[in-house]
């Protein structure tokens, strides 16, 4: 490999000299990926702070022993929100805004495969965001838990439509996360440029595959549980009613199929993109790429084995424990084998501490606490002591906002300067992480022993004999310094949009194909194709000069790009309006919501995707 560029920033300071549309309408009826991954950011940060204010309130009821800051109804909700949005909401679409800007530029293609499904796919996320939490303007929000078990979802324990609201409002999203899982395995598998191998890929690119066929595996899973629980409650069957023939288990069974591979659906793009970051930071190739790959595969097949650990004490019976103890412990291996990779790449490397590296190495630290704990939930005689208890919502919280979040905040840092041309500031930055690793810790980690000590989870308050106050009371303090720590984020993503540092094309000297279009990049992402030759193409001398001459330049004419389209949005419109319908439980209300949909779909179909007189 050439040394050339891993000292210094490859690439020239450029920036994208096309005239685009900037006004409200234009992102209203924008098919371009990057746009409707910045709004998949923003929309996901909004959410973020929805969900985390419920958190904070929840903190605040429970640093004392039977407080009353709340009443318990709307603890409840509280609760069972700040869970789905920040799952549902947040994490998810957080990690489909990186899919969104990066995928295509990493491949050497000028957009997804479907762009007006992938408007489409982004206006039903935030209208079922927006119809879910419209739920507390009239006084119904969920407030069954975010898993939704049954019988407390049934019509005798959960009257009422706050439930409703939750089992349509995730059927909504879930439309939008199968749509994005098919147009990006589609785009990854269909559209990389000449010379550009599977195994040349970059690692986030490939677990955005992984996490891709997750999708489109792993959601219709809980829409067969959503469906048979809206038909339970709106029209009268029992597949989950024990009085009728019905089995409540069946609920957790379809909940945890789905649930934890939804895990790595959260996790594996963080994965992918602390693979990007470390090396560049590290200054040397990847250690074991295959075996990353192999691992990320690895994970999310394995994933769909171990969904029953949840179910330790439903009573399954000691040989479906065991097949599930013995696969929770195998798929920690892949996990285990990543964490020595990145290890091993940081090892004898040239490291540069900047903000984006720093949070690499705080989700290496905090992910492996969650999966320690992981393991010790593995054997079923201690999951079945710690179950329910506040020790595994110390656990899941450090593997998702300790894993998921970190890694995403660290590809924040590291591909800003691609997405506005400007640096974020690195000292908010630095800030921003270490109130992040101080509340994180201090939130979370006294829960392992609150739990330990007997406090059970998704309580409202708690007994003063239970002698949990110190720990609660941390927790608390922590949870504070961490808002804190989101509002300093916030603050340095606006301060650095109108007034950062100016960025050069590639000022990190990263190796991969997105670093070699100007910051920001062109709507059309390259002016022509470039060819691949290698894993890393801009640490080659010659190929990054390649690479370049046909990048970097505007092109006498521009490349035909898809037209704009307000129909993803009238769509979108119709697709909730009809899934809102379903509540009134009438079958007539419910077949008049269907015609919107069919006619935006008939208008869709029939709108020239391209300028006229042109194909593809």
């Amino acid at each position: 490999m050439s040394t050339i560029g891993l000292e210094t920033p490859v690439g020239r300071e450029a920036t994208a000299h096309h005239e685009e549309d900037t006004g409200f309408w234009s992102w209203i009826t924008t098919v371009d990926h990057k746009r409707i991954a910045i709004m998949y950011f923003v929309a996901a940060t909004a959410f973020f702070f929805i969900a985390g204010l419920k958190a904070l309130v929840i903190r605040a009821q429970l640093m004392f022993p039977e407080q009353t800051l709340i009443t318990p109804e709307l603890y409840n909700q509280f609760f069972t929100m700040h869970g789905t949005t920040m799952i549902f909401l947040v994490a998810m679409p957080m990690a489909v805004a990186f899919f969104n800007y990066l995928v295509p530029l990493q491949i050497g293609a000028r957009d997804v495969a479907f762009p007006r499904l992938n408007a489409l796919a982004f206006w039903i996320f935030l209208f079922g965001g927006i119809y879910l939490n419209s739920s507390f303007l009239v006084g119904a929000a969920p407030h069954a838990s975010w898993v939704g078990y049954a019988t407390l979802t049934s019509p005798e324990f959960s009257p009422g439509q706050n439930t409703n609201f939750w089992l349509i409002g995730l059927s909504i999203l879930g439309i939008a996360s199968i749509m994005g899982g098919v147009n990006f395995i589609t785009t990854i598998i269909n559209m990389r440029a000449p010379g550009m191998k599977l195994m040349r890929m970059p690692l986030f690119t490939w677990m955005t595959l992984v996490t891709s066929f997750l999708l489109i595996t792993a959601i219709p899973v809980i829409g067969v549980a959503l469906i048979y629980l809206g038909f339970d409650r709106l029209f009268g069957t029992v597949f989950f009613q024990p009085a009728g023939g019905g089995d409540p288990v069946l609920w957790q069974h379809l909940f945890w199929i789905f649930g934890h591979p939804e895990v790595y659906i959260l996790i594996l793009p963080a994965f992918g993109v602390i693979s990007d970051i470390i090396p560049t930071f590290s200054k040397k190739p990847l250690f074991g790429y295959p075996i990353v790959v192999y691992a990320g595969i690895l994970i999310g097949f394995i994933g769909w084995g171990v969904w029953s650990h949840h179910m330790f004490t439903v009573g399954l019976g000691p040989i479906a424990d065991s097949f599930f103890v013995a696969a929770t412990m195998i798929i920690a291996i892949p996990t285990g084998v990543k964490i020595f990779n990145w290890l091993a790449t940081m090892w004898g490397g040239s490291l540069k501490f900047t903000t984006a590296m720093l949070f690499c190495v705080g989700l290496l630290a905090v992910f492996t606490v969650g999966g320690l704990s992981g393991i010790m939930h593995a054997s079923a005689p201690v999951n079945l002591q710690q179950h329910d208890s506040y020790f595994v919502v110390a656990h899941f919280h450090y593997v998702i906002v300790g894993g998921a979040m970190m890694g995403l905040w660290a590809g924040l840092y590291y591909w800003f300067p691609k997405v506005r041309g400007r640096f974020l500031d690195e000292t908010l930055g630095k800030w921003h992480f270490w109130t992040t690793m101080i509340g994180f810790n201090l939130t979370f980690f006294p829960m392992h022993f609150a739990g330990l000590f007997g406090m059970p989870r998704r309580i409202f308050t708690y007994s003063a004999e239970l002698n949990v106050d110190i720990y609660n009371q941390l927790s608390t303090v922590g949870a504070f310094i961490f808002g804190i720590s989101s509002v300093i984020m916030v603050w340095n993503i606006v301060k650095s949009w109108r007034s950062g540092e100016p960025a050069p094309a590639n000022p990190w000297g990263a190796p991969h194909l997105e670093w070699a279009t100007p910051s920001p990049p062109h709507h059309y992402n390259f002016p022509r194709i470039p060819t691949v030759r290698s894993r890393e193409p801009l640490w080659h001398k010659q190929e990054r000069d390649e690479i370049l001459a046909v990048t970097m330049p505007d092109p006498e004419e521009e490349p035909l790009m898809p037209n704009p389209s307000y129909w993803p949005i009238v769509l979108a419109a119709a697709i909730t309006l009809s899934w809102a319908l379903v509540m009134t439980g009438i079958w007539w209300v419910i077949a008049l919501g269907i015609l919107p949909v069919i006619l935006a779909t008939f208008m869709w179909a029939f709108e020239p995707a391209f300028p006229e007189g042109h194909g593809h």
